[in-house]
């Protein structure tokens, strides 16, 4: 999947990027959250994502707590599991109604197209995940490049990653329920314009594509890390 997407390297990556040759999926993803945690300074309000990459970003930010290499922040969760895996790491928590505007936010997405578009929530939090990325000032995500796609809804993601049964629906954290959706060549059309006829259909919440809201996506590699901007893309990966 990588032959689609044309990216150019940071230079602030290139030393990890050499570092990351040969190791692991989940070492890359670690050596991504890493890079996404230099962002945050002492005193910000962050979004604290959800999944196994994010799960580095919240471990590391409870290192730098501990080590006083960080202080006074906050973290809105954006699940029940991000928040007991927060809670482990020592960072403390508040909630969008204390902090309404959030300074940095991290997490993963299950799909990223060449616009920086995003499929969200096959972990079945992507309410949560809207509401508090869409408060943010600036939102990082963290995937490795299985997750690229020419257009959203092509992944081709198995039916039931999330471990329920054929008969059982799917119950979030706020107790609604999750409907997949499977395209065989992704979706066609203007991504607004369905999101939109979507929200208009009676009793459903949200949905799982986040339009726009992305302002840096770090791509973990077999050939290193990628950081890719939306101010500096152009003609897509």
């Amino acid at each position: 999947m990588g032959s689609p997407f044309l990216l150019q390297p940071s230079r602030s990556l290139t030393e990890e990027a050499m570092a990351a040759a040969g190791q692991s999926q989940d070492d890359l993803k670690r050596i991504a959250a890493l890079r996404a945690v230099e962002l945050v300074r002492s005193g910000m309000v962050l979004g604290l994502g959800t999944g196994s990459t994010a799960a580095h970003a919240l471990d590391r930010i409870g290192d730098l707590l501990r080590g006083g290499d960080l202080g006074d922040i906050v973290g809105i969760p954006t699940s029940e599991w991000a928040a007991a895996r927060a809670a482990a790491a020592g960072i403390p928590l508040t909630d969008l109604a204390a902090h309404p505007v959030v300074d940095l936010s991290i997490d993963g997405a299950d799909e990223v197209d060449p616009a920086l578009n995003l499929v969200k929530g096959r972990g079945g939090s992507l309410l949560r995940e809207k509401m508090v990325e869409g408060a943010s000032r600036r939102f990082v995500v963290i995937v490795d490049d299985s997750k690229l796609v020419p257009r959203l809804g092509g992944s081709g993601l198995p039916r039931h990653p999330r471990g329920e049964s054929e008969i059982e629906p799917f119950v979030t954290d706020n107790k609604n329920y999750i409907v997949d959706l499977f395209f065989e060549d992704g979706i066609h059309g203007d991504l607004q314009a369905i999101s939109d006829d979507l929200l208009r259909i009676t009793d459903v919440v949200e949905h799982g594509m986040f339009l726009g809201l992305a302002t840096s996506v770090i791509i973990a590699r077999k050939d290193g890390v990628v950081l890719m901007d939306k101010e500096a893309k152009s003609n897509g990966f």
